[in-house]
């Protein structure tokens, strides 16, 4: 797990390594989403490949955890949890 202080600088780093699709969190089951792709994911078909962590916890509001997920078909996404 990394510690970088900037979420742009992160995304664009991931981006860079063809992290492109934006995950999010399903909210009835333990899944993610895919918007743009409509693609759901169970914990079994995905993985991750790469964690960052943004902050230091002195501003809570601004921290996060980036989360660089791969899936078996190729698509690769960031997932950003921010706490």
């Amino acid at each position: 797990m990394e510690n970088n202080d900037s979420l742009g600088e992160v995304l664009s780093n991931l981006k860079e390594k063809g992290y492109k699709a934006d995950l999010n969190f399903e909210t009835d089951t333990f899944a993610l989403y895919g918007g743009d792709l409509d693609m759901r994911l169970n914990p079994e078909e995905f993985h991750v490949d790469e964690i960052d962590r943004i902050g230091n916890g002195s501003h809570p509001n601004n921290d996060a955890i980036v989360y660089a997920i791969s899936v078996s078909t190729g698509v690769k996404g960031v997932l950003v949890d921010r706490h």
